[in-house]
């Protein structure tokens, strides 16, 4: 009987020192703060389906020699170290025998990526050997974006991208570009090093945040990672070994039968420099450049087209077609800047009252010719500067240059004062639709009697009568583009950046029109939209008559015939000599301009 008193209290002490166990580990599970506090994802999703931070029993497979690693982990070790752990060395059987594909695939892009990693860390002055953490970070994918919304080589998020310096927008999304990405990165590494003054350290806040990593620290009482080991997130213990698994894999992957297959290469490549709206399909069909080829040198872009607003953009184009792009670029700039629909030619002709951008010639039902013209125009409006503001944010708001501010209200000093009006110069679309019907003149005839009268005489009378009689009615609508206010109600799972895509206009508008400094939107939210809509006037006048017209017509095409380019920012004399394809000597000559000096507004003698 005591026995059996003495079993019953041993198993109930037993259960309960288990339940307390679940329960305490339960609890630290939901004390774990989330990964990617300071807004970068530790691995994208194609690779971490597989990736456990307990690696799973190899089964069958020969182990590896942990003296083997030892030696070898010490011999690749330069700057940040190669700690050998027993999870260290359960990843690089893991990257051989159960990712032996991804090991393979990561071998053959290397040679795509790793010249710009080294390249781009030692203008940093960072250990090379971080080159292998984009590796784990998105299996060298530029486009990948994780289910956290984390993108690119490097895994940003949204946020962190900006913080950055990373544009995004509808149509590019610099978390994409490997060059931008990669010196992001290398930023954000040197400051995680700058705090905890050891590379292991540094790695774990890249994946989890350095907020986490100080809570590990505090916790668990340690100052390295492996004293904190025990004390950080799941993924990220397991993330320096899966580093220090794949460093091992790249350099010694052919001991252990891993052999890159089809190895790719840097594609040979050419820049040319785009200002305002480019279509990437027309531009492909137009020179025969592979579309997936573009995306493959462009992956930042994230759209077809490039808007109207883009400014010394560089496109990668292949090599091999640069120089038929070049010799027929006109042609081919031609078809691919259309906006509006066909037979819309993108001009930048000098105007009587601004620079007409776009024309279009249709005839309606009735045979009547109907021109529509796009001009921009200059509008003038001022700004009440207000307490806290510079000259730097009044040109971010209304995105114009400082020095424009300055020459515009004729600042000699960036010193500015509360209460104090600023002119303002943006220029803005006008829409000019004109209606012309066909002339009609009645023609006197010779009298039935004397049907062998003189046909000169004839030609003669009938071609005065055409002078002084036709007199054509025109209708001219003037349209004017203003903006419209609207309220939009945030659904659910919205963002900034869906919201903006849906309306298209910028995230920084959106902040800016309902005052949002940071990002955070709620279900059921007003937002404040603008959105340029066009308003018609419709004007009548009548012409006096079929010879003044053709005086004026002559007129105006005597006129015409010398072209202008007004300077938009951004342009260059190179830029503009082979948007018109014109050498750039002969530009700078007709232009009285000894240097490359030009500024915007100024207007450039094209042809004439």
């Amino acid at each position: 009987m005591k026995i059996s008193k003495r079993v019953f209290w041993f198993v109930t002490l037993f259960t309960g020192f288990l339940s307390l166990n679940a329960v305490v580990g339960y609890s630290q599970q939901i004390e774990e703060p989330d990964q990617d506090t300071l807004g970068i994802a530790a691995i994208a999703d194609e690779i971490s389906e597989d990736v456990m931070p307990e690696v799973e029993n190899i089964g069958e497979n020969p182990p590896i020699s942990s003296e083997l690693l030892k030696e070898r982990f010490s011999k690749l070790e330069k700057t940040i170290p190669l700690t050998y752990h027993t999870a260290s060395h359960e990843f690089v059987e893991y990257f051989i025998y159960k990712r032996g594909n991804f090991t393979r695939s990561m071998m053959e892009k290397k040679a795509l990526f790793f010249p710009l990693f080294e390249k781009v860390l030692a203008q940093n002055d960072l250990p090379t050997e971080l080159k292998y953490l984009s590796m784990i970070e998105s299996g060298l994918n530029p486009r990948i974006i994780s289910r956290a919304k984390a993108g690119g080589l490097w895994q940003f998020m949204p946020a962190t991208g900006r913080e950055f310096g990373l544009v995004q927008d509808g149509y590019i999304d610099e978390r994409f570009d490997p060059v931008k990405s990669t010196e992001a990165a290398c930023k954000y590494l040197k400051q995680l090093y700058r705090i905890f003054g050891d590379w292991e350290m540094a790695l774990a806040s890249y994946n989890t945040g350095p907020g986490n990593v100080k809570r590990a620290m505090r916790r668990s009482g340690g100052n390295t990672f492996w004293t904190i080991y025990n004390a950080l997130p799941r993924e990220t213990r397991s993330y320096v070994p899966q580093y220090v698994a794949m460093n091992y894999m790249m350099n010694f992957g052919n001991d252990h039968g891993i052999f890159p297959e089809n190895p790719e290469f840097l594609i040979p490549s050419d820049t040319i420099h785009v200002n305002g709206y480019l279509n990437l399909v027309t531009l492909c069909e137009q020179s025969g450049i592979d579309m997936l080829l573009l995306n493959k040198l462009n992956p930042q872009i994230t759209k077809t087209i490039l808007p109207e607003h883009t400014r010394n953009f560089v496109l990668k184009v292949p090599s091999m077609m640069y120089t038929y792009l070049q010799n027929n670029r006109l042609a081919i700039m031609d078809s691919c800047t259309k906006k509006y629909s066909s037979g819309n030619v993108m001009l930048a002709v000098s105007g009587d009252d601004g620079d007409i951008i776009s024309t279009k010639e249709s005839v309606d039902a009735n045979g009547n010719t109907i021109k529509t013209y796009v001009k921009l125009r200059t509008a003038k409006s001022t700004h009440t500067v207000r307490s806290g503001e510079s000259l730097s944010t009044i040109s971010r708001k209304y995105r114009v240059d400082i020095a424009d501010l300055k020459r515009w209200n004729h600042l000699s000093k960036s010193l500015i004062r509360r209460g104090q009006r600023l002119v303002i110069h943006k220029q803005v679309k006008e829409v000019v639709r004109v209606k012309e019907k066909p002339v009609v003149a009645k023609v006197e005839t010779a009298p039935a009697a004397n049907p062998q009268g003189s046909s000169q005489e004839q030609l003669a009378k009938a071609k005065e009568i055409v002078e002084e009689v036709g007199e054509t009615e025109v209708a001219s609508t003037k349209t004017k583009v203003v903006q419209k206010k609207s309220i939009y109600l945030v659904k659910k799972g919205e963002t900034l950046g869906s919201i903006s895509s849906k309306n298209n206009v910028s995230v920084a508008d959106l902040k800016r029109w309902n005052s949002i400094k940071k990002n955070l939107i709620y279900k059921g939210q007003r937002l404040v939209i603008y959105k340029d809509v066009i308003v018609a006037a419709e004007v009548r006048k009548e012409v006096a008559s079929a010879k003044t017209k053709n005086v004026e017509a002559t007129s105006k095409s005597a006129n015409l015939s010398a072209k202008y380019h007004t300077v938009q920012r951004g342009d260059t004399l190179w830029t503009i000599s082979q948007r018109y394809g014109l050498e750039l000597d002969h530009l700078k000559k007709a232009n009285n301009i000894r240097g490359n000096a030009i500024k915007p507004g100024q207007k450039l003698l094209i042809s004439g």
